[in-house]
């Protein structure tokens, strides 16, 4: 059976991870750990990018800075993963859900201004694929009625906007290390973004558990103590090594990724040609990952048989989501805001192929062959 991701393994990481398990510290924030949220300040342009243990605990840290409270309502697709959601529904937020574009399955940037209401506090855009949301509308709207902008970057690393990386666009951002994303530390893993300086100090402390532990590192304070609300989010050193031997083949692994995603995009263009299926699409203004390569079938029913035959022939495909406003927990923490036009109808007929960093090509092959078998 092909499966449908491997973890990316670049050779880098043995060494690094064995020079952490050795030395003398390996808790967060170590030799590595600065090494990588320095890489990422760097790539970025961002005032301080911290590592946390997953792009979920990423998303409450923003939650907690943004100080939201119960009541307040968050706008964001509900065509997204759990976290994005959860993060903000734990501090009391009421999830507003609006519907996503048919292009690209990004929030629809013409639908949030009509979802606002006094309550409002924040958007939540989630560049799906790593392709981007429309960030300069959304920006725009975001200042126009002062509120907070956080993206959802999960499977936005080495992607960008207008030139600007993804993730360097909003007030904060969230990129997850999980291993079905381009870039691993070791199976889990997040960073929080902070492109505004307001928010650094008091991310830090919430950070280390609500303590200025940090300040005590660098020998502000005598000692340290409980000065705001907080939880262990850091990651250990173990993590960063292996993260850091990912980030020295950054490039590599992108460009290795983006060959395989256009492979398929040629492979299938003639069958999109005389209308069998639909591919991605790529606004000329968002460079994508390859983060993932998805064809559209022509209903739930096509993709149930699509996912059928490409498991009789050794090939494992998936799909997601289901809508996070039809899920019970939706529905009692959201709402969704006007017409659900496209959310349900082009969740069922998505289907995702493998793709991960090294995939030889008689692999790809096999999945292709697979797939136009079914369509004839």
């Amino acid at each position: 059976m092909i499966s449908f991701n491997t973890p990316p393994h670049t050779g880098n990481e043995e060494a690094h991870v064995l020079a952490a398990m050795k030395s003398s510290k390996i808790s967060g924030d170590a030799r590595y750990g600065v090494m990588c949220q320095e890489w990422f300040e760097n790539e970025l342009a961002c005032p301080k990018a911290l590592l946390t243990p997953s792009c979920t605990q990423s998303l409450e840290m923003a939650a907690i800075l943004i100080d939201i409270q119960p009541g307040d309502e968050v706008i964001m697709p509900s065509y997204t993963f759990v976290s994005t959601a959860n993060a903000f529904a734990l501090r009391g937020a009421k999830i507003v859900f609006v519907d996503i574009r048919p292009d690209t399955l990004n929030l629809d940037e013409k639908l949030i201004e009509a979802a606002i209401t006094p309550h409002t506090r924040a958007i939540v855009p989630v560049h799906y694929a790593g392709v981007a949301c429309d960030m300069a509308a959304i920006n725009d709207i975001a200042a126009r009625h002062g509120l907070f902008v956080i993206e959802d970057a999960a499977q936005g690393m080495m992607a960008t906007y207008q030139g600007k990386p993804l993730g360097a666009l909003g007030h904060m951002a969230a990129y997850s290390f999980h291993e079905t994303k381009n870039i691993t530390s070791g199976g889990e893993g997040g960073l929080l973004i902070l492109n505004d300086e307001r928010f650094i100090h008091r991310a830090e402390i919430i950070r280390e558990k609500g303590t200025n532990r940090s300040q005590f590192f660098r020998g502000m304070v005598d000692k340290y103590t409980w000065v705001d609300l907080g939880s262990s989010y850091l990651p250990s050193e173990i993590q960063a090594a292996y993260l850091w031997g990912q980030l020295e083949m950054a490039d590599v692994i992108t460009a290795n990724r983006l060959a395989t995603w256009n492979t398929y995009q040629d492979a299938f263009a003639d069958l999109q040609a005389k209308g069998k299926l639909v591919l991605p699409t790529i606004p000329t203004d968002c460079q994508h990952n390859g983060h993932m390569f998805y064809l559209k079938c022509r209903d739930l029913a096509e993709r149930t048989a699509l996912l059928a035959h490409l498991k009789q022939n050794e090939v494992m495909a998936v799909f997601h989501y289901v809508p996070l406003h039809s899920a019970p927990a939706g529905q009692k923490y959201g709402r969704f805001h006007g017409e659900d036009r496209y959310t349900t109808a082009e969740s069922e007929r998505l289907l995702r192929l493998p793709l991960w960093y090294g995939m030889e090509r008689d692999i790809r092959n096999r999945v292709i062959d697979a797939v136009r078998a079914f369509y004839k």
